[in-house]
């Protein structure tokens, strides 16, 4: 059954001992707002989260999905490729998408040929039901979009819910750790060690810290991707359980601490996202210093604390309730 609400939320995550999402370009190191100093955890990060809980919890066979109803294959998965992915599109429904030149039109210089990359262009109508297809079979294109025209096209997804870069509440402290692995990799590396047989590392670790992440649901574009009921149970599921099937020593313990829906009666909806997400306070004890536990904050909408399952009225043609 097609979405007739907006919804917008606010999801609370702590980290404790661990990278909550680190930097390649640097070094892993935790990111960081370099002007404030407080944590960042990207909208790929959590969404990643998300995908991976519901590929544990889902069927991810590669079958095509009955009419009329949706699956719960995870389309950017470990190790994919995406143009095999969308070409199973046009093999379940029978279309030949033609090959399309995009050369620049020059001669390569050795061999006197064009340098071409080949793309499976297809028709309109093609794409369109390619598109179809893939929203269908795969949760999280029909959930938060995909841009599925590189190669085998079919076609873009404008996703119906959207995160913002988590940020933490307070500034971090990002910690490194030197870590000694008591074995090589290689025999040369033994040699050289005369039998020590010492591997060294570093690790990278914020003691503490409360993120708080905005997301936003649009029943429009719902309508066009398939995106359901069902399918929005499922990702509120998965923001509340989605750390406790992704342990790992880097990550240290990572929690849902929250998830807050504002549900809005209409399509359009009923208020403003910021005006509702401005109302929920997230504040810590003053007196205590350095926090190092989530006991040292306190959450209320309008000054009062609200508790898991609590349902109350936000605004005119809006309600709050507290999930987890």
């Amino acid at each position: 059954m097609s979405l007739a609400n907006r919804y917008d939320f606010v999801l609370l995550f702590d980290v404790k001992d661990g990278n909550p999402n680190g930097d390649p370009d640097a070094g892993n190191l935790p990111r960081i707002d370099a002007e404030t100093g407080h944590g960042l955890m990207t909208d790929v990060a959590l969404k990643r989260k998300v995908r991976n809980f519901v590929s544990l919890t889902r069927d991810q066979s590669e079958i095509a999905p009955p009419l009329g109803t949706n699956r719960f294959e995870i389309y950017v998965r470990e190790r994919a490729i995406l143009n095999v992915q969308n070409q199973r599109a046009y093999s379940a429904l029978g279309l030949d998408a033609a090959t399309e030149d995009a050369s620049d039109g020059n001669a390569d210089e050795a061999g006197g040929k064009k340098s071409a990359k080949t793309k499976r262009k297809g028709s309109a109508s093609d794409v369109d039901q390619a598109r179809r297809w893939m929203c269908q079979n795969f949760y999280d294109v029909r959930t938060f979009g995909a841009v599925m025209s590189t190669g085998v096209n079919c076609g873009q997804v404008r996703g119906p819910v959207q995160l913002t870069f988590a940020r933490s509440i307070d500034p971090i402290v990002a910690l490194e750790h030197s870590i000694t692995r008591m074995a090589v990799a290689t025999e040369a590396e033994a040699e050289k060690q005369q039998g020590d047989n010492r591997t060294m590392g570093r690790k990278h670790t914020v003691p503490y810290g409360l993120y708080a992440a905005h997301g936003f649901v649009s029943s429009f574009l719902a309508k066009q991707t398939g995106f359901g009921d069902d399918d929005l149970e499922l990702l509120w599921q998965s923001l509340e359980h989605m750390f406790e099937h992704d342990r790992s020593a880097a990550r240290g313990e990572m929690t849902t601490r929250g998830l807050y829906v504002f549900k809005h009666d209409s399509e359009l909806g009923n208020a403003h996202a910021h005006a509702l997400f401005d109302r929920l306070t997230i504040a810590r004890d003053p007196a205590t210093e350095t926090p190092r536990d989530f006991r040292a904050y306190s959450v209320t909408f309008d000054g009062a604390p609200v508790a898991v399952g609590q349902l109350l009225a936000a605004a005119p043609g809006v309600t709050l309730i507290r999930r987890c």
